[in-house]
């Protein structure tokens, strides 16, 4: 069979395999950008159909349709893989639902609709209300929407009616349902499970909290990590290089061994074409990173971008505030000990002293004791600054502070072992005994620095503006390498410039708070985490990294999960490299096949995608 009927036989298939190749090819050289991938690839195939033509030389046409073939095998891969990480963070788009049900005022008398919505009446001489399906965006602040079991919360708000349960997983990544109440705000994102729900919209669609996670995430893709930016600069010289070295490799030799070896040089200059191609390092590296975003959004953890995650895997320093962030921030009655009356009657008479106060001392107190409608009486309230509050309860003179107040009304009080804040009791001006009240350290705060440690974390500071002792206590509770106690927040951002100038030379410090009051210290930092940030917008604006629940334990994960993701990157680049370097020398010196080229581009691609694929687990 003639060599030009062999080759419009095997066109058939080449075509059929290679047209989007082919086309993206056309596009780039349109465009300005033929160096790319699939411009190489399209000269190496066409080179392997046409070289066959010269005298004495084997035809290379099923090489060309396999070539192409496999190449297209790698970009169904890469497809794949692409499609798994878009999905790992696809699952967020779920949270922003399509509709939402508003309350209005009715259109029409009210009666069962034919257009899908429907109505009821409110009680006698009210209006007439309905219930609308609408789009959230057409939804404004102050309306009240319906959310009905199985629905998720389509804006933010405030319950005006009913209580339930909702599943804030894809929020927080955490599977224990939350009990919500009326007065109770709820987020955008959630699923109700199980009660009827009014709500009062606070935030437009557009501000909800579902709606800034989505943006913070899609933003994230925008911002390389210093291994993608390696990865675009050496491709953009690369390439070129190895492409005028195929041509130097066709030509140059011939000019000294004479033009009847230029078929033998310019298959080897094709097949180091095919080597050349970078494509799995320009996919599997940003695979590795939107992979590595991906899984951490899962667990409730959003990285603002893939140079975060690298910074993450290089921190060595944490520096935590206490107050909402190793500890509850709520204060709590955590001890009582009485003299000569017993802990309820101890805890009776200061709940009603504070009765009318607005401290958080009070409020805790109260909440120790809510029985507040127990018929006593309370007169003659006096509040003495910087002692505490007097009352007469029943006919008794009741005396609730500090030490300085026991000494004005002649009690003799003494001190407690226990850590906290201290409340002294006096009856008629005897000492009653004393209730302690401090803010309680949260479950998973040791379980939190003992993971930091084992991740690689050297160093964890702690930094609050309560006194020495509480600060202490609370350091030596949880294993706390070091500690600052009484300052105030410009005292705070000194403190982690200080520790930023003694860290090691390219490692990073991570700051840890709430998001609201620590802002200044956020963006001070390497790295700034906020903690339990559902709802809030200071949280999501000034961190680096944003926890979703309320769990310090959770950055020990961010931690492990920017390591791997930057080890995957690591062992991408080597791979590729190393396979491509070796096999260039092999095809200059003819020692390689065409076969082996494939390899060193389309399986070392499929390989690095693979691996990359390890980053969304």
């Amino acid at each position: 069979m003639p060599l030009w009927a062999q080759l419009l036989i095997f066109l058939v298939p080449y075509l059929i395999v290679g047209w989007d190749t082919l086309k993206e090819a056309a596009e780039g050289l349109a465009h300005g950008e033929a160096l790319d991938e699939h411009f190489l690839m399209t000269i190496a195939t066409f080179g392997a159909l046409g070289i066959g033509f010269f005298p004495g030389v084997e035809p290379q046409f099923e090489e060309a349709v396999f070539v192409m073939l496999f190449f297209q095998v790698g970009e169904l891969f890469e497809g794949i893989a692409e499609g798994r990480s878009r999905k790992s963070i696809a699952h967020l788009i779920n949270i922003r639902p399509d509709s939402a049900w508003v309350e209005r005022p009715a259109r029409l008398p009210a009666c069962a609709g034919n257009d899908g919505t429907s109505s009821f009446h409110g009680s006698s001489g009210e209006s007439q209300t309905e219930i609308l399906k609408v789009a959230p965006e057409s939804v404004a602040v102050g309306e009240t929407i319906v959310i009905r079991p199985g629905d998720r919360v389509p804006m933010d708000g405030v319950i005006l009616e009913g209580s339930s349960s909702l599943d804030t997983v894809a929020l927080t990544g955490e599977s224990v349902p939350r009990s919500v109440h009326e007065g109770d705000e709820i987020f955008s994102g959630c699923l109700n499970l199980s009660g009827l729900l009014r709500v009062k919209v606070t935030k437009a669609f557009g501000e909800s909290t579902a709606s800034r996670i989505l943006e913070l995430v899609e933003d994230a893709a925008d911002k390389k990590a210093g291994s993608e930016r390696f990865i675009t600069r050496f491709a953009r010289i690369y390439t070129p290089i190895v492409v005028g070295a195929a041509v130097i490799l066709a030509l140059l030799p011939p000019l000294f061994l004479g033009w009847s070896t230029f078929p033998t040089w310019l298959y080897r200059s094709l097949m180091f074409l095919v080597v050349s191609c970078p494509c799995a390092l320009v996919i599997s590296i940003p695979l590795s990173f939107f992979g590595g975003i991906g899984g951490a959004s899962r667990r409730g953890i959003l990285v603002k971008g893939a140079n975060i995650l690298e910074s993450l895997a290089r921190t060595r320093t944490v520096v935590f505030d206490k107050t909402g962030t190793l500890t509850k921030g709520v204060f709590e009655v955590t001890a009582v000990h009485p003299e000569k009356i017993d802990e309820r009657e101890l805890l009776h008479l200061a709940a009603h002293v504070e009765r009318f106060s607005t401290h958080p001392i009070a409020a805790s107190l109260r909440a120790a004791y809510p029985e507040e409608s127990d018929h006593c009486s309370v007169a003659g309230i006096t509040e003495i600054a910087g002692h505490g509050i007097e009352a007469t309860v029943n006919g008794q003179r009741i005396s609730v502070g500090n030490g300085r107040l026991m000494d004005r009304v002649g009690a003799a009080w003494h001190p407690c072992h226990k850590t906290g804040t201290i409340i002294h009791v006096a009856i008629d001006g005897e000492y009653a005994g004393h209730i302690v009240i401090s803010d309680r350290i949260k479950e998973d705060a040791a379980e939190a620095i003992a993971a930091l440690r084992k991740a690689g974390v050297t160093k964890t500071v702690m930094l609050t503006g309560d006194a020495e002792d509480i600060g202490k206590a609370v350091a030596a509770e949880i294993g706390l390498d070091s500690y600052r106690a009484g300052l105030l927040p410009q005292d705070k951002v000194t403190e982690v410039e200080r520790l930023l100038e003694a860290k090691t030379a390219g490692t990073a410090l991570a700051f840890v708070g709430d998001g609201i009051n620590d802002a200044p210290v956020l963006t001070r930092a390497d790295i700034g985490v906020a903690m339990g940030a559902l709802g809030s917008d200071a949280a999501i604006e000034a961190a680096d990294l944003v926890l979703m629940d309320d769990k310090p334990s959770k950055l020990a994960t961010a931690v492990r999960i920017a390591r791997r993701t930057l080890r995957i990157a690591r062992e991408n680049i080597w791979l590729a490299i190393g396979i491509k370097m070796a096999v260039l020398v092999l095809a200059a010196f003819g020692i390689a096949t065409m076969w082996l080229a494939v390899f060193a581009d389309v399986g070392v691609t499929v390989l690095a995608v693979l691996n990359a694929m390890r980053a969304l687990r």
